[in-house]
């Protein structure tokens, strides 16, 4: 965008319903910001291994694959609007169990999982919902520059979040960090109670597995959609494991702990606040191309942690891949809503997180093996390449490579 497009996302933050979803956005993502740090750093105090701890953070994204098609499913066929406030409101418990098992030292490895699964559950519910709630919330034509701001607003949030984590966690612990955690959850959901979204269309179907091979067909007619996921089910497997998992025990051995793995993260934070801004100003007649080609810059974090550099050039290549997955990530959801119907879009975005997500509770427990077996660093640059190559073999995809954006309007079928 232009500046015309930051005078629009300007006049967006005056109005009434984005500005409160932008402010759920801020305070929940700050949340979630602190939540990994903290599980990863609470789980290696209690246990010290790579194994334990990658069990406890693949726990929420398997329970995320099992889930989230019947999440995309509920979200087209009900509100999506109430959805995301049970989602929210089921965190938050979880979040308070979390605390609680860590605070009192009943914490048990299999419990901790048991737990993170209602987490990855509440998150299974909510971003189906949210990919299609932004359409009810701003006009067509406002899609753009309402996900650029949506996507600073996560971007500062995790910048803070994160810097704040690594602090807190080394001060006053994983359990009071996780605390802080479930009260953002709780004031997420009171915002996005309190929205008017315009109605949804609800297009019920003969049952659920209707609505699933509906969802289903519009899925696999679009190769560019199916190819993007595809590369993300390997990308996400190995962006997980690096930072739920490598960097955090890189963090505990080789650097300053919590402290600078925070920093670490908030570095990251920063460039993906920074892709927000630049997405703001930026135009991209091939979206898809461009953002394939951002996405790359996500393996310069396992690259730099392997031999490990300095924190300083640690951050430097996590404010770089911020910024590159940040403008994927900004594209790619405006891409979502032009080209798919709005009936359909819950649905399609469950499949396209399940897909990404798919192989990431594979990755983290073969992270934390490879981290025992191989050592750090063999395990970090298998991660890299694994971001490499998918990314440069979608390149190879016509339909990546030459879909043109639409600037007026979603697909209306």
């Amino acid at each position: 965008m232009t500046h015309s497009g930051i005078r629009q996302g300007l006049a967006l933050l005056r109005k009434r319903d984005f500005a409160r979803l932008f402010t759920a956005y801020l305070i929940s993502y700050a949340g979630n910001a602190m939540a990994p740090i903290a599980m990863a750093f609470g789980v290696l105090a209690l246990t010290g291994s790579a194994s334990d701890t990658a069990l406890v953070i693949a726990a929420p994204t398997a329970a995320q694959v099992a889930i989230l098609l019947l999440g995309g499913v509920l979200a087209d066929r009900t509100s999506r609007q109430r959805l995301i406030v049970i989602a929210d409101c089921l965190a938050l418990c979880s979040q308070v169990c979390l605390a609680l098992l860590l605070l009192t030292g009943c914490a048990d490895i299999n419990v901790l999982a048991l737990v993170m699964l209602f987490n990855g559950a509440a998150m299974a519910l909510h971003l189906p919902a949210t990919t299609g709630l932004l359409p009810q919330i701003v006009a067509a034509h406002e899609l753009p520059a309402a996900n650029a701001l949506l996507a600073t607003a996560r971007s500062g949030a995790m910048m803070m979040g994160a810097a704040l984590a690594g602090v807190l966690v080394a001060g006053v612990g994983a359990g009071i960090t996780l605390l802080i955690d479930a009260l953002s959850f709780g004031i997420s959901a009171w915002l996005v109670a309190s929205l008017k979204p315009a109605s949804q269309a609800v297009a019920l179907a003969a049952s659920v597995w209707q609505d699933l091979r509906l969802g289903w067909h519009a899925f696999t007619r679009h190769r560019w959609l199916w190819s993007i996921v595809a590369q993300f089910s390997l990308l996400v497997a190995a962006v997980q494991a690096v930072f739920g998992l490598l960097g955090p025990l890189v963090a505990s051995t080789t650097l300053n702990g919590p402290v600078d793995w925070g920093l670490i993260s908030a570095s990251f934070g920063l460039g993906t606040l920074g892709g927000g801004l630049l997405s703001l100003r930026l135009t991209f007649q091939r979206p898809l191309f461009a953002a394939s080609l951002g996405i790359l810059a996500m393996c310069l974090v396992p690259l730099a942690l392997a031999p490990p550099l300095g924190v300083a050039f640690v951050c430097l290549a996590a404010v770089i891949a911020g910024i590159g997955g940040q403008l994927f990530g900004v594209l790619w959801f405006t891409t979502l809503q032009q080209h798919i119907p709005a009936h359909l879009l819950s649905r399609v975005s469950a499949y396209d997180h399940l897909g990404s997500i798919a192989l990431a509770p594979l990755g983290i427990i073969l992270a934390g093996l490879g981290y025992e077996s191989l050592g750090a660093r063999t395990t970090l640059l298998l991660a890299a390449a694994t971001i490499i190559v998918p990314t440069l073999l979608v390149l190879l995809v016509a339909d990546v490579r030459e879909l043109r954006r639409l600037d007026l309007q979603p697909v209306i079928e």
